[in-house]
């Protein structure tokens, strides 16, 4: 009977170790496959000489890199260990989350890629296009700091 206690004291440990971990990940925009901001390649937004008209680049299957708990794909290899080499740097701020939303208190909504812009160097993706004009026509370090501040509640 103790060896059976144990055994569950100990299984019940790795369980609380296992969910807390899960639990202090951020949160990434992905799809319920699992796939992150709608399988676009996030290093390529930074190769479109920041044109936001250019179309996103869709990722493949091939080139898939494991970050964050979610899959991120890449249109090529080279996409693919750019961005595992300094992937802070090429994914996108507030993990895929639609940045106006956070700014606006709305919470985390998801993205698929498609509306973004890129501030600083730093990757940002919209919901809809209008959080996107929001961002370009007002004061979008502004929104920048609220934003900033929503996802540091919201991660905790």
């Amino acid at each position: 009977m103790t060896s059976f206690l144990v055994r569950q004291l100990v299984v019940s440990f790795a369980l609380l170790l296992w969910v807390g971990s899960a639990l202090a990940e951020e949160p990434v925009s992905k799809s319920w496959s699992g796939v992150a901001i709608g399988g676009h390649d996030p290093y390529a937004y930074h190769e479109l000489n920041r044109d936001p008209q250019a179309a996103a680049k869709v990722g493949s299957k091939v080139h898939v890199v494991n970050y964050k708990g979610a899959k991120w794909r890449f249109a090529s290899a080279e996409s693919a260990m750019k961005f595992e080499a300094d992937p802070e740097r090429y994914s996108p701020m507030y993990n895929g989350h639609c940045a106006n939303a956070l700014s606006l208190g709305e919470g985390l909504i998801r993205t698929d890629g498609t509306h973004w812009e890129i501030f600083e160097d730093h990757l940002y993706l919209f919901y809809a296009g209008r959080g996107r004009d929001r961002w370009l026509g007002g004061d979008w370090q502004e929104y920048k700091a609220d934003a900033d501040k929503a996802w540091a509640e919201l991660s905790r």
